[in-house]
């Protein structure tokens, strides 16, 4: 996505008041809002059919749990990311979203502006939390990386990475936004996208918590 005029956006709320007025700002702003949905079964029904790039996603659903959603829906419809957008601040909330596959995680206190500049966000690939819960996951990787690591990752002959990929990888396991790594590297956002896309498709990862933990395992979080 080029700009936020081109973003198709889908929102997934029960509340039909709530719903209707975040799919109304979200076209107000420029966004195609391709569709909504207000349970989850319907809500993976209606992504797998239209595909939208953000998945605006409220965790307490009707029929099937907002977790559930993400989980079946991330990975299985090219290039879709989801924004949680939930009146839940706690943490196990926060932590089963991202685990999920969530790109970010923004209560509903957030204003009008906060919630556009999200969804850009996540459509751009970068992680997105109200603050305050950002060092909450990043505490989590952390945790994640005293587990035992998968047992594919070392075996002899898995992908090797190259310098520029594996420059990528330690900026993002640093916490750098994907904006950030390419300022800091002089690439364009495009290219550290695709470097992170290279990345996990080498190493057989699905999304940024797994990668982040790939890195955090072998130290790349250091100086």
């Amino acid at each position: 996505m080029t700009d936020e005029t081109a973003l198709r956006v889908m929102v997934v709320d029960d509340h039909p008041m709530w719903r209707d007025a975040v799919a109304r700002d979200l076209a107000e702003a420029g966004c195609d809002v391709v569709a909504t949905a207000g349970d989850g079964l319907q809500a993976v029904r209606r992504a797998q059919a239209v595909a939208p790039d953000v998945l605006v996603l409220d965790l307490n659903l009707p029929g099937l749990p907002g977790v559930q959603v993400c989980k079946q829906l991330v990975g299985a419809v090219p290039s879709l990311r989801v924004l949680v957008l939930s009146a839940s601040g706690e943490h196990a909330d926060v932590l089963e979203a991202v685990k999920s596959g969530a790109t970010g995680y923004l209560l509903k206190s957030a204003s009008t502006e906060e919630l556009l500049d999200a969804v850009r966000r996540t459509a751009a690939g970068d992680p997105v939390f109200t603050p305050g819960l950002a060092g909450l996951v990043l505490g989590e990787y952390r945790r994640l990386a005293t587990e035992p690591a998968p047992a594919t990752a070392d075996e002899p002959g898995a992908p090797q990475l190259t310098d520029r990929e594996t420059e990528v990888l330690r900026l993002v396991a640093k916490g750098l936004s994907y904006k950030q790594i390419a300022e800091r590297l002089v690439i364009s956002h495009r290219t550290v996208q695709n470097h992170v896309q290279n990345t996990l498709g080498k190493l057989q990862l699905h999304n940024r918590v797994e990668l982040v933990r790939y890195a955090i395992e072998r130290g790349l979080d250091g100086v």
